[in-house]
């Protein structure tokens, strides 16, 4: 397939980082060129740039989800190159133009699989979503907390584990999900933020004090808020209530209305800072597949109705996509669709230390862009790095 090296986008609402306005976008070699508001004659783009009318819907920055497992029947612990191309290209239709491979609780074999997978991928050309790394979510994680991961292949901390995986795939790891109160936990978070790795809590039984102990060593993100953790009260506010009321710690949240209820969702909201809020799929090989039986980290998982869960009801992943989680967002609280777009892609990206190239329409940038119909039920088309790779039949 051939694309267009320039290109112009004309007739759409443009989701900026402070507002929403109606213009074009002109695509230079992948890099947005110009961003022309109101009705103009696009001086200074060539006519033989190919002209795209956006027929009035919304042109927002692609989405960034930091937790992701699968999708379209793959899954990132498959180590396959099959899955991951299946993966890609489904999240890609749904407005997603950047991902980490996210890994489950498995043997140091299995997850050392999936990184040389990831570096595979990577170096071969992706051709749908990109895969900017991995994020590990486990096996450093708590029994108690253990959710739909695997608890016999738990494990304390191991900072040479880490070691290894950073010497032989530098980079590669951009993630790392633990329980704080492990013990050598302390010194795995300082670890991971000395080598520019994102230090995150998830699966866990931390207290309020141990959270304030993990900050200030470097950890400064949260997984699946609320899900998978010690829940607020008020003489012990545990992981939850230091999540909500520490502004150095980044929260994830599965905007689906089954994972976290409308009403915490919003308190998550009025909690943290606009910057703070990150949202993420947590999707499953399910997603964009049929209700039946699948596998994720070696466990059954049943779908019913799109609700992924363990034969003992536990919530498995889910089959959630990134513009229904956005449109969920829009619906359920007041965040305006700029706010929005920050927790979908902007907050993302600066967490990732990204923004400087993606996240946000701006001149310069590159153009991971996504065309999405007015009330934000489907996808019409995604751009990553100015080339098409999703449009609506």
């Amino acid at each position: 397939m051939t694309f267009p090296s320039e290109w112009l986008i004309y007739n759409v609402s443009i989701v900026l980082e402070d507002r929403v306005a109606h213009g074009a976008v002109h695509v230079k070699d992948g890099t947005i060129a110009a961003i022309i508001e109101g009705n103009s004659a696009y001086d200074g783009v060539p006519e033989s740039a190919e002209r795209i009318d956006g027929g009035g819907q919304w042109l927002l920055p692609g989405f960034i989800d930091v937790h992701v497992h699968g999708g379209a029947g793959g899954d990132f612990m498959d180590a396959s190159q099959e899955s991951y191309e299946a993966i890609t290209r489904f999240h890609a239709s749904q407005g997603t133009t950047g991902m980490l491979a996210t890994t489950m609780t498995a043997s140091k074999e299995a997850i050392d699989s999936v990184l040389e997978a990831v570096s595979r991928f990577q170096a071969e050309g992706m051709a749908y979503a990109a895969l900017y790394g991995i994020h590990l979510e486990g096996p450093f994680l708590c029994l108690k907390w253990i959710g739909a991961q695997n608890p016999a292949f738990l494990s304390p901390p191991r900072i040479d584990w880490l070691e290894d995986w950073e010497l032989r795939y530098p980079g590669l790891v951009k993630l790392v999900t633990l329980a704080p109160e492990n013990e050598g936990a302390m010194k795995a978070i300082r670890w991971l933020s000395e080598h520019g790795i994102v230090a995150a809590c998830g699966h866990t039984d931390a207290t309020y004090d141990v959270m304030q102990d993990a900050a200030n060593h470097g950890l400064t993100h949260a997984v699946h808020t609320y899900n998978a953790m010690r829940p607020l009260h008020h003489r012990e506010p545990g992981t939850v209530g230091a999540v909500l009321s520490d502004d150095r710690i980044c929260a994830e949240l599965i905007a689906d209305g089954f994972h976290v209820h409308p009403g915490a969702i919003r308190l998550l909201v009025a909690s943290k800072p606009a910057d703070k809020l990150i949202l993420v799929s947590d999707a499953m090989s399910a997603a964009g597949m049929p209700d039946g039986l699948y596998d994720l980290g070696g466990l059954p998982v049943f779908v019913k109705e799109g609700v992924a869960r363990l034969k003992e009801g536990n919530l498995a992943g889910s089959s959630l996509t990134m513009i229904n989680a956005f449109r969920f967002m829009l619906e359920n609280t007041s965040l305006s669709v700029t706010e929005v777009s920050q927790t979908a892609s902007g907050n993302a990206a600066k967490q990732l230390g990204l923004y400087e190239t993606t996240g946000s329409i701006a001149v310069g940038k590159r153009a991971d862009l996504v065309l999405a119909e007015q009330a934000f039920h489907q996808v019409s088309k995604t751009w990553v790095n100015g080339k098409l790779v999703f449009q609506q039949n």
